[in-house]
């Protein structure tokens, strides 16, 4: 801190607060939420408007806050989405929830990498990021898998990009799918199916906007099923880190060094802590309205830091990559389901 001017620090955290009041407000209207755009979704694209336009003229002057919002401010998001868990919810949909997740996460973030570094020749970074997203929790898992890679801002926009687009089509799709589902047989039991939605759908919000339409009982397990998933994110970061260290001594031929995301680990104490049920609904609101703030900050930051021409460049692949994980996570995950039911009955 002592090589950052405060003066630059307060007005960068000045710039990407105002945008992530302006973007949390926004993402409360009935519109925005009907579309399943949350705060954090608006907030890069605001960024990314600002980022393209008028922010360049004075970035000099707040860059030093900015890059706080986008580091440290992130890290404590992070660590405070720890208070929309519980232990309990894992317990509340049981074996067949964590099975469901754990597979689809494990088998779609396998095949982003293997199809986006081999087949289609993407740079490693932006595989694992799109990776991440479509695996586990949409631009949170993006965001958090950051500062392990170090990845190009312009990079992390990309596959927050692929999370916006898909994840915005099974709004749509799932709802229709579940009453066709309904009628023809069903393929999926409706709680079945709840656990389906909430494993392969990109983003929280994406998760509540789909669900309510199925009502409230198969919205309920979605949820639970969706933060399993969400709490997985923390087990996942430590592995990427040790085997990102471990590849690097391969190709090196000296050893890496293992980083240990702290902030992933605090993120599953929080959880725990959260599950004792000791503090009141009146402080976890406060909580999670503040999470939501730091975590719109860093997205905001993370648009006034990524230039458009810096995606067009990344051309066709990653959507490409991203449209097969779609694909996978629809008809994978439901397979996926399907035989985990099978195996535990």
């Amino acid at each position: 801190m002592s090589h950052i001017d405060k003066k630059n620090l307060i007005l960068g955290l000045a710039l990407t607060g105002s945008i992530a009041i302006a973007s949390i407000a926004l993402g409360e209207t009935h519109l925005m939420q009907q579309w399943g755009f949350s705060a954090l979704l608006l907030a890069i694209v605001i960024g990314i408007v600002l980022g393209n336009s008028i922010f360049p003229r004075f970035a000099s002057h707040c860059g030093d806050g900015v890059q706080f919002a986008k580091s440290d401010l992130l890290r404590w998001g992070i660590i405070l989405y720890g208070f929309r868990i519980t232990f309990q919810q894992i317990a509340d949909v049981g074996v067949m929830g964590i099975l469901v997740d754990a597979l689809v996460l494990t088998t779609t973030f396998m095949l982003a990498y293997i199809v986006g570094t081999r087949w289609l020749q993407l740079d490693q970074h932006t595989s694992i990021l799109i990776g991440a997203g479509s695996a586990i929790c949409g631009a949170a898992a993006v965001l958090a898998t950051e500062p392990i890679l170090k990845a190009q801002s312009s990079k992390v926009a990309v596959a927050v990009s692929t999370v916006v687009i898909f994840g915005t089509i099974t709004i749509f799709l799932y709802p229709s799918l579940f009453y066709l589902n309904q009628k023809i047989g069903p393929i999926l039991s409706a709680n079945d199916f709840g656990v389906f939605t909430g494993a392969t759908i990109h983003e929280v919000a994406q998760v509540v906007a789909a669900s309510k339409e199925m009502g409230d009982d198969i919205a309920a397990t979605a949820m639970i099923s969706k933060m399993i998933r969400v709490m997985m994110l923390a087990p996942f970061l430590v592995v990427l880190s040790m085997w990102l260290a471990k590849s690097h001594d391969t190709h090196h031929a000296q050893r890496g060094k293992i980083t240990i995301p702290w902030f992933a680990l605090i993120f599953i104490l929080v959880a725990g802590f959260n599950s004792l049920h000791l503090l009141s609904n009146s402080i976890i609101e406060i909580l999670l309205t503040l999470d939501t703030i730091l975590l719109a900050m860093a997205m905001a930051a993370l648009g006034l830091h990524t230039h458009v021409s810096a995606i067009r460049q990344a051309g066709l692949k990653p959507m490409l990559l991203a449209g097969f994980l779609f694909l996978y996570l629809l008809f994978g995950g439901a397979f996926i389901t399907m035989l985990a039911r099978i195996i535990l009955s």
